[in-house]
């Protein structure tokens, strides 16, 4: 390992959101002083080195796409080879989003580079948080251990839930839902499609911008850092007889349904008031 790592980035197939997602990194300036980034698809280089401490790759993989003018699975196979560290940065890395084709894994399935699994590290997301990358490649260049999920995530980023930190919680236990989407009251849980409950992740914990998350401002959580995303219907949630379909990590069916009706036969007067007028948009 040098003392100033080396990178290549190299795209598969993707929309380079997780690329724009790092530019935003804080520490940018620093990230630029600290490695040496052999190669980018979005930047200007003179020369395409192979060989690299660190091999960053973005987007998914398809059999007979091809990269400059070589195919797409070869050339990474090839840079997979001559790197030290393989970091899978996004869903489409990580789990091949909608191609299904990932680097280690094809959504759940072992996919095809699945036996380089010692040197790889997936940090899924559409987009991944940009501190997400930089804690990774610090801890690299540091010589730091990075402990590992059974999907090659980094434990102390996705061994959380999204759920973690949200601020609305305390109407979640309540099982008190939100009527609209964009307001601070209620829970997207039981009927916006909100997957923060069973989504791994730290978006509630470490802000985007240092200042928001998706169900801070009143979006649903899509679930985009788990393999079965993309899903249809991200707005509305799976019911039977009128519970989630899917309930919350850790928690059998049979208890979920009780905790649920009790909750909803106490309600909480203080949290069912609005805390905010909003006028209508004409």
């Amino acid at each position: 390992m040098h003392l100033k790592p080396k990178i290549v980035w190299i795209d598969g197939i993707g929309c380079n959101g997780c690329s724009h997602s790092f530019f935003n990194y804080e520490e940018f300036d620093n990230f630029l002083d600290d490695f040496e980034l052999l190669y980018h698809p979005l930047l200007y280089f003179d020369n395409f080195e192979k060989k690299s401490d660190i091999l960053i790759i973005e987007g998914a993989l398809r059999e007979g796409f091809k990269r400059n003018n070589k195919n797409l699975i070869k050339l990474i196979e090839e840079l997979i080879i001559n790197s030290k560290f393989v970091i899978c940065l996004g869903t489409c890395s990580s789990y091949g989003g909608i191609f299904g084709e990932g680097v280690m894994f094809n959504k759940k399935e072992n996919g095809i580079f699945y036996d380089y699994k010692d040197k790889i590290i997936n940090i899924p997301g559409c987009p991944p948080h940009p501190n997400w990358l930089g804690y990774v490649l610090y801890m690299i260049k540091e010589q730091q251990e990075i402990l590992l999920d059974e999907l090659n995530r980094p434990k102390e980023i996705f061994a959380f839930t999204t759920h973690a930190g949200c601020s609305r919680n305390e109407y979640f236990e309540w099982k008190i839902d939100s009527e609209n989407f964009g307001e601070k009251e209620g829970c997207l849980f039981y009927y916006q499609g909100c997957q923060g409950p069973f989504t791994h992740s730290s978006c509630n914990r470490d802000l985007w911008n240092g200042v928001n998350s998706k169900t801070r401002a009143g979006t649903p959580c899509f679930g985009c850092t788990e393999s079965c995303f993309p899903k249809n219907e991200l707005f509305k949630t799976q019911t039977l007889m009128g519970i989630p379909a899917n309930i919350p990590l850790g928690v059998s069916k049979r208890a979920y349904l009780t905790l649920s009706g009790i909750a909803k036969s106490l309600k909480n007067e203080r949290l069912s008031q609005k805390l905010f007028e909003y006028k209508d948009k004409k």
